[in-house]
């Protein structure tokens, strides 16, 4: 019986059915998982209404995505769920790697302090959509949220989209300027308009048990090649809330889903890894190495978001961190077009910007699966010398691929960027770091970050001991000092890291998805501006 109670959310007959005012939201999103949710809290920071359309009336049966990276909780924290999930979550930074009955290394993916969120937590889906789902209620007049909605049908022009629905009260229709596919890996969106993905499905088949249990595994990322209890195969354990834990199992192609699903089949594996412990299931899946993609996200009116535009293999936590930093792309560029601040255009570049994430995700899977996986005799020989080098020889753990956890990608040298000199200070493109702070404003505290200041909005963030003048009036300016003698000083760097990450004396105009857009000297009002017509694509 799973752990989690399945609360219903309540049905309501749409307006346009129940002769009340029909939705004028210019957004229609489609899909109430993770990535939906998430996109609409975004429009709705920004003040942009959206309808949220799904055939469901639950959140996700299984914990699915469970491992969620730092970036991806930053951006969380932004849109205000953050430290509920971060409480709620399992915080691990460590990984073992095992090869047979013998341990080959461990490793630390946060080996610094000085960061508000953790390198990982896990955290079921389920809880992450429940939390999403009460934050929208935060938000009554800017998102509606209406469950047992499900599209039928799509027909675009140069003006919109028109989406059909079904609900238990008929059928309707519904008009807005743009629609996010955020519906999944098996996209109703995507089948409509008659588009595949392209890329590799791998011929491998893995298990997925979720086991309630008492154990004093640690919270830390277990993975083992040919483990003594899953001979030839390679397996996974990592810790959840509530006593759940994940275990992934290689099946190899040949493997039936349906019958490795049914318990007779699943108790006698768990047994193996866990030793007789009373455990029970909580759920089961059986899963297929995919590694693919949407030739396009943006088809005029209709973007593709999440893995309606991609999917990756499970090991490297790589999807639905993928999909939410997609939402982080892509919203506030949206919400800059439909306020009219920015062109049209600017779209094209969440299309550039989350396909190079998208390839460089799907990368890394490929290689994961192919190191997991051997083919050929070649390839297992390379595996078993990698692996016994490993333990003793750093150089080896570099080749030792289990699954390279997720990371955000750079975005260094695309058009939105300007390029910057030689000079100190981090590359326009980077993902900003966080850095502890100090206000000095009266009553402030030490538990204030840098990154909580910067998103949602280009920010100027300068770094100096000087009082220079402000680069300009049309931004907020987040200026860092090293102590209270900065007069102009909004924020106090108190442990050195925010100048030791950034540089001393230097300017960035931040993207509102915390990405740097340009690196200038303090107070260059005309680098500024121009940097803000590239970074808003008008130029």
């Amino acid at each position: 019986m799973p752990r989690y109670a399945y609360e219903p959310f309540p049905y309501t007959t749409p307006p346009e059915l129940a002769g009340g005012v029909p939705s004028d939201a210019p957004v229609l999103i489609v899909g109430a998982g993770p990535i939906g949710l998430a996109a609409a809290i975004d429009l709705a920071l920004h003040g942009v209404k959206s309808v949220v359309l799904d055939d469901n009336n639950v959140v996700s049966v299984g914990s699915r995505a469970i491992c969620w990276a730092k970036r991806t909780l930053e951006i969380f924290d932004r849109l205000g769920v953050g430290d509920r999930m971060v409480e709620k979550g399992v915080t691990w930074k460590v990984g073992r790697l095992f090869h047979r009955d013998r341990e080959v290394y461990s490793f630390d993916l946060l080996p610094e302090d000085g960061h508000k969120m953790p390198a990982f937590i896990n955290l079921q889906q389920y809880y992450v959509e429940q939390y999403l789902v009460e934050r929208c209620a935060d938000f009554p007049d800017l998102i509606d949220l209406r469950w047992v909605n499900r599209v039928v049908g799509i027909h675009r022009d140069d003006t919109g989209v028109t989406a059909d629905i079904e609900t238990p009260d008929g059928s309707y229709t519904l008009n807005a300027a743009y629609l996010l596919a955020c519906d999944g890996a098996k996209s109703a969106i995507r089948g409509m308009m008659d588009l595949d993905f392209a890329g590799r499905i791998f011929e491998e088949r893995f298990l997925i048990a979720d086991v309630e249990m008492k154990a004093d595994f640690p919270s830390e990322r277990w993975f083992w090649f040919e483990p003594p209890f899953h001979k030839g195969q390679s397996a996974l354990l990592h810790k959840q809330p509530d006593d759940i834990y994940r275990i992934d199992l290689q099946l190899g192609w040949d493997a039936d889903p349906e019958e490795e699903k049914k318990p007779e089949n699943v108790i006698p594996r768990i047994k193996a890894v866990v030793g007789d412990r009373p455990f029970d299931l909580d759920w089961v899946s059986v899963y297929t190495f995919q590694c693919r993609r949407l030739e396009r996200f943006v088809h005029d009116r209709v973007i593709f978001v999440g893995d309606s535009a991609h999917i990756v293999s499970p090991f490297g936590a790589r999807g639905g961190n993928g999909g939410i930093q997609d939402v982080d792309n892509l919203v506030w560029k949206l919400a800059a077009v439909l306020k009219g601040t920015a062109p049209a255009g600017l779209l094209e570049t969440y299309n550039a910007e989350r396909i190079h994430g998208a390839d460089e995700n799907i990368l890394n899977s490929a290689r994961t699966t192919s190191f997991m996986t051997p083919k050929t005799t070649n390839e297992a020989l390379f595996r078993e010398a990698v692996l016994d080098l490993a333990g003793e020889l750093p150089f080896a753990r570099k080749l030792v691929n289990s699954g390279r956890l997720s990371q955000p990608c750079s975005l260094e040298g695309f058009d939105l960027q300007t390029p910057a000199d030689d000079g100190p200070g981090l590359t326009p493109g980077l993902c900003c770091p966080d850095a502890p702070l100090v206000g000095t404003a009266p009553g402030a505290n030490d538990d204030n970050w840098l990154l909580n200041h910067l998103g949602g909005d280009f920010r100027v963030l300068t770094l100096s001991a000087d009082d220079e003048a402000p680069a300009t009036d049309r931004l907020p300016e987040i200026r860092v000092a090293r102590n209270r003698n900065g007069r102009e000083a909004t924020l106090i760097d108190r442990t050195g890291q925010a100048f030791e990450r950034y540089g001393s004396h230097v300017s960035y105009l931040i993207r509102p998805d915390q990405h740097i857009a340009a690196r200038f000297a303090p107070g260059d009002g005309a680098a500024l501006d121009a940097a803000l017509e590239r970074a808003t694509g008008r130029t």
